[in-house]
């Protein structure tokens, strides 16, 4: 295992600018989920990890070694794809077998590492079948196994879930992140699934136009947005943003008056207006007896 460290990579196609110096530090064992919507870099920024596309700028290090011009063979990382990218015409052992097989690996070794990543994703059984006779399910679990039967240092994953049916996906979830504990293999998983993202990573790197907007921890991301745009990218449904004015230690918008803590009042007292960004459960009717006052988080 290794600590992965990106700094100010930037990638550009054209004129365009996918990745704008971009700077992650993933610890030594830790599941970090890159989120963002389609187009945002994700994808781009694991292909620089990988070596299949070279950074413009920038520096990619897997502990003290710099690896920001060394070939995929070279960095000892395995990807899962969201297409799984298993051979049609192999069996599912030949397919796990493959990469050690290009290793020219002893193939009583072979055998040995694919009964232990069989055993692990639970697909024994179907070592001898053909892609084609495997569910989608199934197939994503092949694409696994053959990314962690070399053992690698860094697993990388894009979209790995994104073509299995919803219940499927709930259970995928829990049995990657299980295995990713078991393995205690340093991580970086790509979505734009944040229901993913909050129940998978140990940290989260929110990416928007090929910038990171924010790294912390599932809770800071939700509770402590560093932007409105991770405020409004995190949540379901999503945050309410309000146009309000500061009168009297009160947010006001019409008949809408908050009270402030004296405490906020006094960090906002050079400011006139605002936008309020308020969670939907943080919403409730009059009735029930909720006071008017808010402690919002500045």
């Amino acid at each position: 295992m290794v600590e992965v460290r990106l700094e100010n990579l930037v990638k550009r196609f054209g004129k365009v600018t996918a990745v704008d110096h971009v700077s992650l530090k993933i610890n030594d064992g830790e599941f970090v989920v890159l989120l963002g919507p389609s187009g945002c870099g994700k994808t781009t920024t694991l292909r620089l990890i990988s070596g299949l596309d070279l950074p413009d700028e920038g520096r990619i290090y897997f502990g003290d070694k710099d690896v920001t011009f060394l070939p995929p063979r070279e960095r000892n990382i395995s990807m899962v794809f969201q297409s799984y990218a298993v051979w049609p015409h192999m069996t599912v052992y030949e397919n796990i077998a493959f990469p050690m097989k290009i290793k020219n690996m002893p193939e009583s070794e072979i055998k040995e590492k694919v009964k232990w990543a069989a055993e692990l994703l639970r697909i024994e059984e179907l070592l001898d079948r053909y892609p084609h006779q495997l569910s989608g399910g199934q197939r994503q679990r092949v694409a696994v196994a053959r990314a962690i039967v070399v053992e690698p240092d860094v697993l990388l994953m894009d979209e790995p879930l994104s073509n299995l049916d919803a219940l499927l996906r709930v259970l995928m979830r829990s049995e990657l992140k299980k295995l990713q504990r078991k393995l205690k293999v340093t991580t970086l998983y790509v979505t734009h699934d944040q229901v993913e993202a909050m129940v998978m990573a140990d940290k989260i790197a929110v990416m928007n136009r090929g910038r990171i907007m924010q790294v912390g921890s599932p809770s800071e991301i939700y509770n402590k947005p560093a932007n409105m745009f991770v405020a409004g990218f995190i949540g379901s449904p999503r945050m309410n943003f309000i146009e309000m004015q500061i009168e009297d230690r009160k947010l006001v918008a019409g008949d809408i008056k908050i009270s402030l803590s004296p405490e906020i009042a006094e960090k906002l007292h050079d400011c006139k207006s605002l936008i309020a960004g308020i969670r939907p459960e943080d919403i409730y009717p009059v009735d029930r007896g909720i006071p008017p006052n808010v402690k919002p988080l500045v």
